[in-house]
């Protein structure tokens, strides 16, 4: 059994979560296990600091006291955008991956936030099916990030 849990993205369980996340990306992105100097300059480019509020959240979820997935969202005005969505590949097709979107989307309503968008790579493809899955739409590029070939957005009905 697991919890979903809002925590403070310099907390013990965020870093050690964050940094599997950022571990297990940046294998695909180089094809082979990641280096600790790789995934030290991927905690460098991709920092987490913002997902705090005001401007974000940041949700783990926890299993028998230990991280077993986390998704961020940073508020961006009337649009979110939701970032480090991860469960851990022993824990991956139990549903986590989706109550933690469900609990960005839950975030995102109570802000009055109408649009949840992201970017992500097409050899995610576990990742890919789950968003499509859970009524996310490609779009076009919203931003420039080099790691990134594929766009989403999704609606959140507000009220």
């Amino acid at each position: 059994m697991h919890t979903i849990e809002t925590v403070a993205p310099d907390s013990p369980v965020a870093a050690e979560v964050v940094r599997a996340y950022l571990a297990d990306v940046a294998s695909r992105w180089h094809g082979r296990t990641a280096t600790d100097a790789e995934v030290e300059q991927a905690l460098r480019d991709e920092p987490s600091d913002d997902l705090r509020a005001p401007s974000g959240t940041l949700f783990v979820a926890v299993e028998d006291g230990y991280p077993v997935g986390c998704t961020g969202v940073r508020f961006l005005g009337d649009v979110a955008e939701l970032t480090k969505v991860f469960t851990l590949p022993t824990h991956r097709g139990r549903g986590i991956g989706a109550q933690l979107l469900r609990a960005a989307e839950d975030a995102c309503r109570a802000r009055g936030v109408g649009t949840l968008r992201l970017d992500t790579r097409a050899a995610l493809t576990e990742a890919c099916a789950m968003y499509e899955r859970h009524g996310f739409e490609r779009v076009a590029a919203f931003n420039e990030d080099p790691y990134s070939d594929r766009w989403y957005s999704k609606p959140i009905t507000i009220g």
